[in-house]
């Protein structure tokens, strides 16, 4: 991921969450969530990585997809956020912030 400002191990963490965050104002194409990740500060996705994260975002239930036919060239996949997913992306929000929180010593470890 080019011009990301994030480690990339810190990146590859939080992917999933960031592709669900990237859903939550409405479906998007692969190509607009990459774009919406580079506005985020994660860099520009590759489809080698960003297309097996939203596979298995599918699989797991917390996005659907459908194709969808351009207006021009070929028709594209388009994902939304599940119910499970809004579900899940703030359960791994909450689970995040007390990370960062114990990271930045404002808590005891509560693990």
């Amino acid at each position: 991921m080019d011009d990301a400002q994030w480690p990339l191990p810190w990146i590859r963490a939080s992917l999933d969450l960031a592709v669900l965050g990237c859903l939550v104002d409405g479906p998007l194409h692969g190509y607009g969530i990459a774009l919406r990740l580079e506005a985020r500060g994660f860099g520009r996705p590759r489809g080698g990585s960003l297309y097996p994260v939203l596979s298995r975002l599918e699989d797991a239930g917390y996005v659907q997809a459908r194709w969808e036919q351009a207006d021009a060239g070929p028709s594209r996949k388009i994902y939304s956020l599940t119910e499970p997913g809004r579900q899940h992306l703030a359960d791994g929000l909450t689970r995040w912030q007390a990370l960062t929180r114990a990271l930045s010593g404002e808590q005891e470890n509560q693990w």
